[in-house]
């Protein structure tokens, strides 16, 4: 099993001329097979975390390492699809040589997506393309996504849909997550593993049940959330 390990993490920006530390010697060790959640409010340093994982910044002291070779996959809370290509060339898009037809078909079957091959993006819904930027990561063959509030800017109705959708996704390919958000429930939905972030610290890990089948508004879920509600000091 790879485990990504991150030790003694350091980013800082210039705000107004001024260093504004957003990670503070963050500590972190996930396991590479599992969904990961970071669940934390605006601003305390997910999205940083992740670009920094993914090798888009880089960091100012502190090591980010992996117990073996990794090939990572990044998913933005928008779709980015090139409007001008369609769906299958939106998910090649990027390649060095063409994807394998039975490759790229058993992909867009795997999301959902079969028949809708020649679409452009305008005319799919926001959870389609979603659906069409995992891909665009999958293909690229990622042992480990990493996932940046990826359904966020969707109806809570097809959140839903999705949140499932990425369940059944994982189960099918045995990628990896680690996926950030502000949502309490969408953690509980998604994670074998929950951690809290505050101020640019890990604060809290919680370890799941494996089970995917659940009902957060049964326990232990509903304790789970106290906890979480009651670390994030949310009343």
């Amino acid at each position: 099993m790879t485990t990504l390990t991150i030790t003694a993490l350091h980013k800082s920006y210039l705000v107004k001329d001024q260093p504004f530390e957003v990670l503070k010697a963050l500590q972190l060790t996930a396991p590479c097979d599992e969904i990961t959640v970071i669940l934390g409010e605006s601003g305390c340093g997910k999205t940083t975390l992740l670009r920094l994982i993914s090798g888009l910044e880089k960091q100012e002291s502190g090591t980010i390492s992996f117990s073996e070779p990794t090939k990572l996959g990044m998913v933005f809370q928008e779709a980015r699809l090139m409007p001008w290509l369609n769906v299958k060339e939106n998910i090649c898009f990027g390649l060095r040589a063409p994807a394998p037809a039975r490759e790229l078909a058993e992909l867009i079957a795997t999301i959902g997506l079969t028949g809708f091959e020649e679409a452009l993006p305008a005319t799919l819904s926001g959870g389609m393309q979603q659906r069409v930027s995992l891909a665009r990561a999958l293909i690229l063959h990622s042992k480990l996504l990493l996932m940046d509030e990826p359904f966020a800017a969707l109806d809570y109705f097809t959140r839903r849909k999705m949140q499932q959708e990425l369940l059944r996704i994982k189960a099918a390919t045995k990628t990896g997550i680690i996926l950030v958000t502000h949502n309490i429930d969408e953690a509980l939905t998604l994670a074998d593993k929950i951690m809290v972030m505050q101020n640019g610290l890990i604060t809290k890990i919680w370890q799941l049940p494996a089970n995917k089948q659940r009902d957060i508004l049964s326990e232990p879920y509903i304790q789970f959330k106290r906890d979480i509600l009651n670390t994030l000091h949310v009343n």
